[in-house]
């Protein structure tokens, strides 16, 4: 009875408990969701792009540069672009599901140009967007809506920009595209226009269309038809005609396949659209106004409404990109949408614009260059890592009982960097080498605590300021380490070494908020006789 009241006693100290809650809460999540281990570890996803033309040097590593900061940002923290020659990159991710391999592909694909127009007036473009300022707001659900927010910051010169091209257009949309086609022919399904839900007739949504492709020097047309032979015939002419000025065929699938092989012919380049994608979002804005409000076949994520308040030419710096999942989706759908929305669009933003077109081949599977075997070696060098601490406490305190509190600390701080890291990103070889840096540097620590419990343990001296001392080292340590490591941290040409400062930074603040006072209150409670 009074070994369990002992054991008790241990785990309802406020300075154990935690770090037993931690654990339980990890450990639960790692159950249901899993670890996400490297590339070295478990094999990776290869993804092979080609360039539209030969680069130099300069432009290769610009391009690379922005594809890996953009896969970086969307979540994946092991990523691997190498370029090959002047025409082809080839990028590698850790072994994901499907569904992520395609959602990284559109993170790729994309051009990530910005741009926000007003009255076929460019307001502001991505150049203007001050890097990492770019933040995502988590889906916000109100009266059944669910919306999405990318927030940013700009330049002052895009500031005063901005306040130029919006002065006097109040209540008007500025369209927000990202990846607006250029030298483009929309061909698009008589049915696909409109709204008759909301009483915008097929003549008014056309001219809506139009408005938000509208820009001085780069309108976009666009040819409406239905499959009547007539329609298909007037539609031939049309694009015959547009041929000298446009390249490329933005069309629907539903669209007459005579009609594509016509354009075909015309060496338009052809890209085709789902339905969905095709079919703008019109709303009514007032009794006698409506526009587009999204179209993802041209990328317009969203067209608010210009306040008036910023039409008379004030200057902010602060904006933001906003819209709303779809309504045919259920709740939890949609705000899964948003999320994913604000998550993709705030990747290419940071990003920036790819400095030349490129096309994506086919992903293959690459094979792991480690393995599973090198898993049992880093579990192998953990413990001895920990064993090799353990020893060295031991003989110099010459106390057997230091090793329990030595380990249990050590393996519980280990296992929640783990669990940590490999929920919210990926475990790779640069985050196990922090990992066993941090045992390292966890012997400082417990050497300082253990000095001060027990040269000043047995004197009347209270255990607080027993602590206050040896904590007031601890903290200074951990705090310079975390200082150091802040740098590879946030740094976006050496996101390969990033695991190997989370391991340290998490481990440093893990250390001296839960696992160190864990510790010293195992070893005080012990040598006090408590």
């Amino acid at each position: 009875m009074a070994a369990h009241n002992n054991i008790s006693a241990y785990i309802k100290d406020r300075r154990i408990f935690p770090l037993i809650i931690i654990v339980v809460a990890l450990l639960a999540l790692d159950i249901v969701y899993g670890v996400h281990f490297g590339i070295e570890f478990v094999g990776g996803t290869q993804i092979p792009i080609t360039l539209e033309h030969p680069v130099n040097i300069t432009t290769m590593t610009t391009l690379i540069s922005a594809l890996q900061q953009r896969v970086s940002t969307f979540g994946l923290k092991q990523v691997t672009v190498e370029g090959v020659g002047s025409t082809n990159v080839y990028l590698t991710i850790p072994t994901i599901s499907q569904t992520e391999v395609n959602q990284t592909i559109g993170i790729i694909e994309s051009q990530g140009r910005y741009q926000g127009i007003v009255d076929g007036r460019e307001a502001i473009n991505g150049t203007g967007i001050l890097k990492g300022s770019i933040g995502q707001i988590p889906a916000s659900v109100s009266n059944g809506s669910v919306t999405w927010t990318v927030t940013f910051f700009i330049t002052q010169s895009a500031s005063s920009r901005f306040s130029s091209a919006i002065f006097g257009q109040a209540n008007k949309p500025i369209y927000m595209f990202l990846d607006r086609p250029t030298s483009a022919v929309i061909l698009i399904n008589s049915s696909e226009i409109g709204n008759t839900s909301a009483g915008i007739s097929e003549q008014k949504g056309l001219a809506d269309m139009q408005q938000a492709l509208s820009l001085k020097g780069d309108s976009l047309p666009i040819i409406a038809l239905s499959n009547s032979n007539s329609s298909i015939a007037a539609a031939q002419a049309e694009l015959k005609r547009y041929r000298s000025n446009y390249s490329q065929l933005i069309y629907s699938f539903n669209v007459a396949n005579s009609l594509i092989g016509y354009a075909s012919t015309l060496n338009y380049t052809l890209k085709a659209e789902s339905k969905a994608n095709m079919t703008p979002q019109i709303l009514q804005l007032t009794a006698n106004e409506s526009a587009v409000n999204t179209w993802p076949a041209v990328g317009l994520l969203t067209s608010p409404v210009l306040n008036p308040s910023i039409t008379n030419g004030s200057q902010s710096q602060q904006y933001e990109i906003s819209g709303a999942a779809p309504s045919s989706l259920n709740t939890q759908q949609r705000i899964a949408y948003a999320n994913l929305q604000s998550k993709t669009i705030a990747s290419i933003l940071n990003g920036g614009a790819l400095p030349v077109s490129i096309i994506v081949g086919t992903p293959s599977v690459v094979q792991p260059t480690l393995g599973n075997k090198f898993l049992y070696l880093s579990a192998i060098a953990f413990i001895l890592a920990i064993l090799a601490v353990s020893s060295f406490i031991v003989i110099r305190y010459r106390k057997i009982f230091l090793i329990t509190p030595i380990l249990i600390t050590t393996l519980m701080e280990l296992f929640i960097i783990v669990s940590i890291i490999g929920l919210v990103g990926t475990i790779d070889l640069s985050a196990v080498a922090g990992m066993i840096a941090v045992v390292g540097t966890g012997v400082d620590a417990q050497i300082i605590i253990t000095d001060e419990i027990l040269e000043h343990g047995g004197k009347g001296t209270s255990a607080k300021s027993i602590l206050s001392n040896a904590f007031y080292v601890v903290w200074t340590d951990a705090a310079l380490l975390v200082i150091v490591m802040l740098p590879l941290f946030f740094s976006t040409s050496l996101v390969t070494v990033v695991g190997f400062s989370e391991s340290t930074i998490i481990g440093a603040i893990l250390g001296v908020l839960i696992t160190r006072p864990a510790y010293s209150a195992i070893v005080s409670r012990h040598f006090s006789g408590e």
